[in-house]
């Protein structure tokens, strides 16, 4: 006999008024044990002999009968009944350790959905996969999860026969394993589907209490509940008269602030209940933060337990929080409205380990597509990805979640693909079921990667050669001349003077000046321009000693002389992480503590600065002297690496230079995934991780696979740039179209289609000056260069600003704006940026003297400005037009090359 089958009857028929929450004529029928005692009526059931069983003779009761059952929903059908008389008749085996739970309508749906999904069933797992439990109090929420071969995967905890293989060592509460015994072990064993699998469970002191501890049971419940937020009592100056550390970053802090600052009311040790901090808490008396539990939660009886035993602080040595894991750690929910529930296990100095799942913190980062409670449910909504992230003590981690259309009519496509970037790519599409585009035209390509790799429009000539070649690796050789030309050095250079900042006039008129930010730039375009690896720049750059002008390197030291700042944009720039959260207190959704910053602004404390007879140079040394203190308890923090080791260093060894060979070595796992990120969104318009310089555990990036790939192989090219650059413009995902399909029209993360992108200022502006022949002037570079080529950030006019060119007055990558304006469209169609440059470059003045035809000027502005010819309807509306103007030919035709260059296709890269 399936015992799953009589199961089924028990827990939808017959535990809704038969279970430990509602008890229906005395009688129990969640456990073996409970049924055989039986309630009102006698025995519930006496195996081997059905008619003699108190469920039998109530369940084949007539139907109008007052005592039938079950007494809603109708009698039993007749097959039912004969399951239960036959179970009963086979002796009523009931599987050891299983208890059973009622099953609303709506979980009776989900079971009938899973059954139909089960011979799809590859694999059941148990989450997590062993259970250690300490002391009596402890326990651990059990989570089974099957996955199914189209990779969608079911909580099934509710429907799968969970128990304990020896139901004397321990036991479960629902879908909470409890010790039993004082020591011992035993397994935890789930069958879904035919398939069992087990997990190890050991007891360890499992009849000995511990006392509640300040720090690991109460000071979580003040972070679960909001109390220490920046909203409540967690504000600078606290709220209503009462503060706590934000977060929870002082926890003797708020030790003291709890029992001392006002002794007998917040913490009453003669009448707990009327502890001011219990009464507020549980709602008994007002609270401006209104009801944070209820009375008879976990959350409350804990505090008053701690306050009842003396509300003692922890002894010196109490173990402490190591990490945390989140269980699943990947889920692919299919459709609408499922669910899964997520577990928390944290782990503890002294080597011993708690569910946390109850006191941990929970965020989505993308609602829409799931969502989570803060009991760490999770339900699944529209088509997408989001990372939900579990916070606990100062650790942060995310878990995974797809969310694919229910029933979907999917066969997975056979694409092309050039190289690992199209792998990764098209495995995570495959995984959302989203179709990618198709690869965009030769006329869109040329003008994408001219744009793209260069910074430029292509000439008519460019694009009419390229259209014309026949090679089948044509878009290859293209990338390949592209970036060997001077014009992807000073896109490059371009880039990286934003990034650190070169710009003259800051720092209260100190160096640099205009001569330092100038040789600052050639310095930084030197190293590009001869294909000098990254990390190498990189190293010699932080670790950079001498004079500003005859050193221009160590200028970086100048752009910014505040060390905490200096501290927060190394961070930032190289490894693409914000940590300024930590200078004040733990970052809320981060790894970095307190620790963490000002052990790394170690490294910058002794930073020397002395002037020279040259007023404009200032030298930068290592001064040997000074240290880093941290910011609450004052104590001299080591110099040590973010998320790495506390480096030895020699009495008056350079700290910056040990920093600078960590930034750019294999060691530090950010610096090449920052850097393969921050080319990867100049190229997509949007970062695997985004935006790029926001690298934490709660904006993880959006395939996690890929941007591991592009790091790795950044590095094993030993950060050789042209080719890491040819990688990205040459897979099949840099060559996707810009139209959509049904599956992938919302996506904006996952690069299943091209993005229209506003084309950034500098490259518009030197676009407009190539395209009308109009050469453009700029301080300190002759007439007819580039605006990509402006060493100073300083140095700017009315174009580029309305148009978003950083200023580089910070690191922020939100510097540069992307976004169209009004005031953009307004400034082309009315300005001099266009009108005026169409009549002083004479394009077309020129060609109609040179006597071309109508076509052959429409066919030269379309592709000076589109990269393509026109269409026929076009075409047509153009002749129309000049036919209408046959007296004012060039005027039409001018009218016409205004018209393009205030189109959004102009400039939009698409």
């Amino acid at each position: 006999m399936d015992f799953a089958k009589v199961q089924a009857v028990l827990e939808s028929k017959c535990l809704e008024c038969h279970n430990p929450n509602k008890v229906k004529g005395d009688l129990l029928m969640h456990t073996a044990e409970a049924i055989l005692k039986g309630g009102e009526g006698g025995a519930g059931l006496v195996p081997g002999k059905p008619d003699e069983s108190s469920i039998i003779k109530r369940v084949v009761l007539a139907a109008d009968h007052d005592d039938i059952m079950p007494p809603k929903g109708g009698p039993l059908a007749a097959d039912e009944i004969a399951l239960l008389k036959q179970w009963i008749a086979e002796g009523a085996k009931w599987p050891q350790g299983v208890a059973l739970r009622f099953k609303s309508p709506e979980e009776q749906k989900a079971l009938a959905a899973l059954n139909e999904k089960l011979p799809a069933l590859t694999k059941v797992e148990i989450f997590p996969d062993k259970y250690s439990l300490e002391t009596k109090r402890d326990f651990h929420r059990v989570v089974v999860l099957a996955t199914f071969n189209d990779a969608t995967t079911r909580d099934v905890t509710r429907f799968s026969n969970l128990h304990v293989a020896d139901g004397k060592v321990a036991a479960l509460d629902g879908d909470v394993l409890k010790p039993l015994v004082d020591a011992g072990t035993t397994e935890l064993v789930a069958t879904v589907g035919g398939q069992t699998v087990k997990a190890a469970v050991a007891i360890k002191d499992g009849l000995k209490d511990r006392p509640v501890s300040y720090h690991l049971d109460v000071m979580p419940i003040w972070l679960r509940g909001g109390c220490n937020q920046g909203g409540c009592h967690g504000a600078a100056r606290g709220k209503d008269g009462f503060r706590l550390s934000l977060f929870g970053m002082d926890p003797d802090g708020d030790y003291m602030r709890l029992t001392r600052e006002m002794v007998g009311r917040r913490v009453n040790l003669a009448i707990p209940e009327e502890s001011t901090l219990v009464e507020k808490a549980v709602g008994s008396v007002p609270h401006s933060g209104n009801q944070c539990y209820e009375p008879e939660s976990e959350y409350n009886k804990t505090v008053l337990e701690w306050i009842s035993n003396g509300a003692q602080n922890d002894q010196p040595g109490y173990a402490k929080v190591t990490g945390i894991e989140v269980f699943p750690k990947q889920i692919v929910l299919e459709g609408a409205g499922n669910t899964q529930q997520m577990t928390v296990r944290a782990t503890y100095s002294d080597g011993t380990d708690r569910d946390v799942t109850k006191l941990a913190l929970y965020m989505s980062n993308n609602d829409p597509s799931a969502s989570v409670d803060k009991q760490a449910l999770v339900t699944s909504g529209e088509r997408g990805v989001a990372f939900v992230l579990a916070r606990f003590d100062v650790y942060s981690v995310t878990s995974q979640v797809l969310v694919i259309p229910a029933k979907l009519q999917y066969e997975r496509p056979k694409l092309a693909e050039a190289n690992y970037i199209d792998q990764h790519v098209d495995e995570n599409l495959h995984k959302l079921r989203i179709l990618p585009s198709g690869i965009c035209t030769d006329e869109e390509y040329v003008r994408r990667a001219y744009i793209d790799v260069i910074g430029m429009y292509p000439p008519p000539a460019d694009i009419r050669s390229f259209l014309a070649d026949q090679n089948p690796k044509k878009r290859e050789a293209l990338i390949d001349t592209l970036t060997q030309r001077k014009e992807f050095t000073e896109l490059w250079v371009m880039k990286w003077a934003e990034l650190l900042q070169i710009r003259s006039a800051i720092n209260n008129n100190q160096p640099p000046f205009y001569k330092n930010a100038l040789l600052y730039y050639n310095w930084i375009a030197d190293r590009i321009g001869k294909n000098i690896p990254l990390d190498e720049i990189v190293k010699e750059l932080v670790g950079s000693t001498g004079g500003t002008v005859s050193t221009p390197a160590v200028n970086f030291y100048q752009t910014e002389v505040d060390q905490l700042k200096l501290t927060e944009n190394v961070a930032q720039v190289f490894m693409g992480m914000r940590i300024q959260c930590a200078q004040c207190h733990n970052h809320p959704f981060d790894r970095w503590t307190m620790d963490d910053y000002y052990g790394f602004k170690a490294f910058f404390s002794q930073i020397g600065r002395k002037q020279t007879d040259d007023p404009q140079e200032v030298i930068i040394y290592n001064s040997k002297g000074g240290e880093s203190r941290h910011f609450l308890t004052n104590a001299v923090m080591k110099p040590k690496f973010l998320g790495g080791e506390t480096p030895e260093l020699k009495p008056g060894e350079d700290r910056r230079k040990v920093l600078a060979e960590w930034i750019a070595s294999p060691k530090n796992p950010f610096f090449a995934r920052n850097i393969s990120n921050i080319v990867w969104a100049h190229f997509f318009g949007v970062g695997i991780v985004d935006p790029v310089d926001d690298v934490r555990v709660s904006n993880p990036p959006s395939n996690p696979e890929l941007l591991s790939a592009l790091a790795q192989n950044l590095t094993d090219y030993k950060y050789d740039f042209r080719r890491f650059v040819k990688d990205i413009c040459t897979s099949m995902t840099y060559q996707r179209s810009t139209k959509v399909n049904e599956t992938n029209a919302s996506d904006k993360k996952n690069f299943s289609h091209a993005l229209v992108r506003r084309v950034r200022a500098e490259i518009l502006l030197d676009a407009i000056s190539q395209i009308t022949d109009t050469p453009n002037k700029f301080q300190g570079l002759p007439i007819g260069a580039r605006a990509v080529q402006i060493a100073d950030g300083a140095v700017s006019n009315y174009f580029l600003t309305t148009f978003g060119r950083a200023k580089r007055e910070s690191v922020c990558s939100c510097e540069v704006k992307m976004e169209p304006t009004l005031s953009q469209a307004l400034h082309l169609m009315n300005g001099d940026a266009v009108n005026d440059r169409i009549k002083q470059g004479k394009v077309v003045a020129t060609m109609v003297k040179d006597k071309k035809t109508d076509r052959e000027i429409t066919e030269d502005l379309y592709l000076r400005v589109f990269g393509r010819l026109p269409n026929d309807k076009e075409w047509t509306t153009i002749q129309q037009t000049l036919a209408n103007s046959a007296d004012q030919r060039q005027q039409a035709l001018e009218d016409v090359f205004w018209a393009l260059m205030n189109s959004k296709e102009f400039y939009f890269n698409h």
